[in-house]
């Protein structure tokens, strides 16, 4: 008779554990069993961005790109339903496949290629495809909240937000700081650097991926983004941007950047400081202009 009571506490106990996971079900269920959590690491910023590219409404625009593109914040663009998916130390392959494997697709792509001398990630590409194991179900509750919750904490400042702040920053003089020991650094190594075999790798994966997007109606332009003087006459990149502009002749396929190199300053030598990416953003802000307003489609 002693032992009744510890039996039904126990019964107790597994019913409230099985009503729990129920509605911890249901919710997954109604909030989005898709939403990937962030995981720790230095990618954060990247990974919170794909995570809302996978479970927000699809915009009209998406960059993708490796650390160069990065640095062009998606607030510094006047162009509205814009994404910048471009990784940190990675590959424009990875985001474009990521892109491709959408249910849904933007209108334009804008794919940076100056650095293609690296691999796609592919554990990347498998998260953040439509079609991802969202993991094990019990932890897909945890998972949707937090991830969820980081989504809600990480919303980027809209332009409207920040454009007086930029146009403050516009009218100042270009950065006076001497970077010339970091460029002499990255002109070592690009000059060490022959990117061939990894360049064509990737071209090859962007042509492929060109033709599955564009079958579906949606359009992908190729763009570059400028070095500086001495970093533009480096081995790796003449090699990359020889071999890009044999295989993508037509200029029809490429988004012109007309930004004055004068005004332009890298602060490291080989990414755009603030004051730059500004202006450059501002340069693909005019060149998209007439592209949006020729057409409202949507695209499946």
């Amino acid at each position: 008779m002693q032992r009744m009571p510890a039996v039904l506490w126990l019964a107790k106990c597994g019913v409230g554990a099985v009503i729990l996971l129920f509605v911890c079900r249901i919710a997954t269920v109604w909030f989005g069993s898709g939403l990937q959590l962030p995981a720790t690491t230095t990618r954060d910023g990247t990974l919170i961005t794909l995570n809302r590219y996978a479970n927000e409404p699809v915009p009209d625009v998406v960059l993708v790109g490796s650390s160069l593109t990065f640095r062009l914040k998606e607030e510094y663009f006047a162009t509205s339903r814009l994404r910048n998916l471009a990784i940190a130390g990675g590959s424009p392959v990875t985001g474009l496949e990521i892109v491709a494997n959408q249910a849904r697709l933007p209108r334009i792509v804008l794919v940076e290629v100056n650095v293609l001398s690296r691999a796609k990630d592919i554990s990347l590409v498998e998260r953040y495809s439509s079609d991802a194991n969202a993991g094990p179900l019990f932890f897909r509750p945890i998972r949707t909240a937090v991830a969820a919750y980081e989504n809600w904490l990480h919303v980027p400042l809209s332009h409207p937000q920040v454009s007086i702040a930029l146009s403050r920053l516009l009218e100042q003089p270009p950065n006076a700081f001497d970077s010339r020991i970091y460029v002499d650094r990255a002109l070592q190594k690009l000059n060490a650097e022959d990117p061939t075999d990894a360049v064509r790798i990737n071209l090859n994966s962007i042509v492929r991926l060109i033709a599955a997007i564009e079958k579906r109606g949606a359009r992908v332009l190729l763009f570059e983004l400028p070095y500086s003087e001495l970093l533009a006459g480096s081995r790796s990149v003449g090699i990359t941007r020889e071999m890009v502009h044999a295989e993508f002749p037509d200029p029809h396929r490429w988004l012109s950047i007309n930004a004055g190199r004068a005004e332009l300053r890298w602060a490291d030598g080989v990414h755009l400081d603030e004051r730059s990416a500004v202006i450059v953003t501002r340069s693909i802000d005019r060149a998209l202009a007439p592209l949006l307003d020729r057409r409202n489609v949507t695209v499946e």
